[in-house]
């Protein structure tokens, strides 16, 4: 008995320990990644004012952007660990949620910026040294593409991880984009490529940006999320052999990892409630919730609301 419960507590002490590590790599990769991207931004922005380039500008604020995320991420993930009070009884994990709405708006926001300046200068092509835009877009592609490296074992884990990862490597795209721009207008000397390519990174933040913008919004507003199944967890609910019927089903995310579910079940007389309940949040589980509150109730019993017409 005591060998066993020793095991138990080692088996603890690693998961524990592993966790702890995985954070700790994570939150390194946060750091690492928005000190990286600020360097190159001043560079970039620096860059851009003296040679008076769009697209260098544009890629500077679609960088900027992408260290505000940076930021508001790693606060998400931290946020996420705070235990709950008797104020927050969820602690602050919904801030997982509200973090990637957030950032979504900011972007759409810097993509406003950019397109009307960009069209100013359609009108009215400016000179730009194409140089210059193939050396700083150069090392953009670099940086970019060393940050969605540092995400990229852990971005199936979490919405905000995965936000990350997606918008560096979208960023290490838009750079090899604003690279070959700057080769163009060397060899043509043709200008008006600045501001296009200025558009094209819009557009390219507007397309990135709207998965996560609908993604964030649905579960803001305690939407079902979308690894889960509705219909699935329904069948999956009625399938056991004691369950007649279910009602009140509301699911929902706490945060962008972890989802709650409530509902009320009538089972048979004969199903014993423990077994029934066990075996349901077994099943729950195998579907990513893993926050079930179950309400049963038997055939003949009324569920306390007349109006409701219990078996909606």
């Amino acid at each position: 008995m005591e060998q066993h419960h020793n095991h138990n507590h080692n088996h603890n002490h690693n998961h524990n320990h592993n966790h702890s590590h995985a954070i700790a790599s994570i939150n390194k990769a946060f750091i690492t990644g928005i000190l990286l991207n600020a360097a190159f931004v001043v560079a970039e922005f620096t860059a851009g004012m003296i040679s008076g380039s769009m697209s260098l500008l544009s890629d500077a604020g679609h960088n900027l952007s992408d260290i505000a995320s940076l930021i508001l991420a790693m606060l998400a993930f931290r946020l996420a660990k705070i235990p709950p009070t008797a104020k927050y009884t969820y602690g602050y994990k919904k801030s997982t949620v509200l973090v990637p709405l957030l950032n979504a708006i900011i972007l759409l926001v810097a993509v406003g910026l950019i397109i009307a300046e960009s069209i100013h200068k359609l009108r009215d092509p400016q000179p730009v040294s194409g140089g210059l835009i193939i050396w700083v877009a150069g090392i953009g592609v670099v940086i970019n593409a060393v940050t969605a490296w540092l995400f990229i074992k852990d971005k199936e884990k979490d919405l905000n991880i995965k936000g990350a990862y997606l918008h560096m490597a979208a960023d290490a795209l838009v750079s090899a984009g604003v690279v070959v721009s700057g080769i163009i207008i060397m060899i043509t000397g043709w200008w008006i490529i600045d501001p296009l390519i200025g558009l094209v990174v819009a557009a390219v933040i507007i397309y990135s940006t709207w998965g996560l913008l609908r993604s964030s919004l649905r579960l803001s507003l305690d939407g079902v999320p979308s690894n889960v199944d509705y219909n699935e967890v329904t069948s999956a609910i009625m399938s056991d052999k004691n369950v007649r019927s279910v009602h009140h089903m509301h699911i929902w995310a706490i945060s962008t990892t972890e989802t709650a579910m409530t509902a009320h079940i009538v089972i048979s007389q004969t199903g014993s409630m423990s077994d029934v309940k066990e075996r349901l949040k077994n099943v729950l589980g195998s579907l990513g919730i893993g926050h079930v509150t179950l309400e049963f109730e038997t055939d003949g019993e009324k569920c306390g609301d007349k109006n409701n017409g219990c078996a909606e």
